[in-house]
C-alpha cells in the first residue's frame, strides 16, 4: 500500500532557494571542468603509460623457472595460478582450498522508495506530492526503518544475525616459479558455487542464537513449546536464518557461499622483483600492471588496457557534461523560478532554459575537451585544427563555386 505526502513551498521560498542554487551551481560548474580537464590529462597519460610499458616488455613463455636477467622487467606470461591454501570461514566452521571464498550475506527487510510529483500554483507556489512505497527484498545491510514516513512498515531494527559479508583470499599463489603479490591475487576472478556440510555442533549453535533473538524479540512466543524447531536451514551453498525458507520473515538471514577453484589460467603484465611482481612505473609517474583470466597475447592484453582507458574516458566525459548542464540549469533557475507567478509563462522559459543549458553546456565540454588535449597533445591538436580548418575551407571554395555557378546558369 502506498503512504502521499504533500508539501507546498511558497513564492518567497522557491526566490530564496534558487538564489543559493546559484552559488551551488558556480562551484558545481567549476568542479565539473575540472573533472574534464583531468580526465584528458588521465586519459592521454594511462595512454602514454601503457604503450611505454608495451615497448619495454619481454614476453615470456616459460615461467618454471625464475631468471635474474628478468628482474626488474616488465614481462608478460601465461600460466597457472596455483594456491594450496587452506582458506576456513571459522564462524561458520567451513573451509576449502581455493584461491577465493567468498561468504554474501543478504537479509530479508522492508525497503522503502519514493518518486515525486512537482506542480507548480498561480502565485509561484509549488506543491509536491511523494508517494512512498514498500517492498520486501533482500538487500546487501540491514535497514533503519526508523525513518519511514509510514510507521506501519517496520524492519523492528531488527535481524535474527549480524553476520557480515567476508572474502577470504588466499596469501600464497604461485605462478610457475613466481609468487603473485596481493595486488595481483585480488584480479583473479570466476566464482562458483560452493557446497559444503555445516557441522552439527556449529549449527546447534547457529539454531539457539537465532531462537534466542527471535524470543526476545517476540516474533514467536511459541518457539519456547518447540525445543527441537529448526531455525538454521542448508541447502547446497546456502544458510538460511529463519523459520522456513520458503516462507521467508522480516529479520531472516540468508547467507551464500562461493569459491575461486585453486587453480586458473591467468595472463600476467607486470615487473618482476626478485620472485614476485611490481606494478611498472613510467617516467609520468603511471603504473602500469594488470591480471587477466585466461591466455592472452601481448598485443590482446595492450589493447583491453587501451580500450578500458578509452570507456572509462568516455564514461567520465559523460559524467562531466550532465554535470555541466546540471550546474547551468542551478545558475539560470532563478529566472524561470521569478516567472512562477504564472505557470505557463515559466514553463516555456523553463523549456527554452533547458535547450540552451544543454547547448551552452556541450560547447563548453567540448572546449574544454579541446583546450585540455591542445595542452597535453598540442602537436596531434594543432594538426586535427589543421584539418578542420582545410575542410572548412574546402566547404566554403565549393559552396562559392556552386554559387558562382547558378549565377551563370542564371
Amino acid at each position: 500500500m502506498a503512504y502521499q505526502e504533500t508539501t507546498s513551498t511558497s513564492y518567497g521560498s522557491r526566490v530564496g532557494n534558487s538564489i543559493k542554487n546559484i552559488l551551488v551551481g558556480i562551484i558545481l560548474f567549476i568542479g565539473s571542468t575540472v573533472l574534464l580537464w583531468w580526465n584528458e590529462g588521465r586519459t592521454v597519460k594511462t595512454s602514454d603509460a601503457n604503450e611505454a610499458a608495451y615497448e619495454e616488455t619481454i614476453p615470456v613463455s616459460d615461467i618454471s623457472v625464475l631468471n635474474s636477467q628478468l628482474n626488474g622487467k616488465m614481462i608478460h606470461a601465461n600460466g597457472e595460478a596455483i594456491t594450496h591454501d587452506s582458506l576456513i570461514d571459522t564462524q561458520f566452521g567451513i573451509g576449502t582450498t581455493a584461491t577465493k571464498l567468498i561468504r554474501e550475506v543478504e537479509y530479508y527487510q522492508w525497503e522503502e522508495k519514493s518518486s515525486t510529483k512537482t506542480e507548480d500554483k498561480f502565485g509561484g507556489r509549488e506543491e509536491k506530492t511523494t508517494t512512498y512505497t514498500y517492498d520486501k527484498k533482500w538487500v546487501s545491510a540491514p535497514i533503519n526503518s526508523s525513518n519511514f514516513k509510514d510507521p506501519s512498515y517496520t524492519n523492528k531494527n531488527f535481524v535474527v544475525s549480524t553476520v557480515e559479508s567476508e572474502i577470504f583470499t588466499a596469501s600464497d599463489v604461485d605462478f610457475g616459479a613466481y609468487k603473485l603479490p596481493p595486488f595481483l591475487i585480488s584480479q583473479i576472478s570466476g566464482e562458483q558455487d560452493f557446497y559444503f556440510t555445516l557441522p552439527a555442533d556449529i549449527k546447534k549453535s547457529l539454531n539457539n542464537q537465532v531462537k534466542n533473538a527471535l524470543q526476545l524479540k517476540g516474533s514467536i512466543a511459541e518457539a519456547a513449546l518447540q525445543p527441537n524447531a529448526e531455525y538454521v536451514h542448508v541447502n547446497g551453498n546456502t544458510i538460511y536464518l529463519g523459520a522456513n525458507p520458503d516462507v521467508p520473515h522480516i529479520g531472516d538471514v540468508r547467507i551464500t557461499f562461493s569459491k575461486v577453484l585453486p587453480s586458473n589460467t591467468v595472463t600476467v603484465w607486470a615487473k618482476v622483483v626478485n620472485n614476485t611482481f611490481e606494478q611498472f612505473t613510467c617516467k609520468n609517474g603511471y603504473t602500469v600492471s594488470t591480471l587477466n583470466m585466461g591466455t592472452q597475447s601481448l598485443d590482446e592484453t595492450f589493447q583491453n588496457e587501451q580500450e578500458a582507458n578509452s570507456t572509462l574516458a568516455w564514461i567520465l566525459r559523460l559524467v562531466g557534461l550532465v554535470l555541466v548542464y546540471i550546474a547551468l540549469r542551478l545558475i539560470f533557475e532563478l529566472l524561470t523560478t521569478i516567472l512562477k507567478v504564472v505557470p505557463f509563462i515559466a514553463n516555456i522559459a523553463d523549456f527554452g532554459s533547458t535547450i540552451v543549458c544543454g547547448i551552452v553546456g556541450l560547447a563548453w565540454t567540448l572546449i574544454v575537451i579541446a583546450l585540455a588535449w591542445i595542452f597535453y597533445r598540442p602537436i596531434l591538436a594543432i594538426l586535427i585544427l589543421v584539418a578542420v580548418a582545410a575542410l572548412i575551407v574546402l566547404f566554403v571554395k565549393k559552396a562559392k563555386a556552386k554559387k558562382a555557378n547558378l549565377s551563370q546558369n542564371e
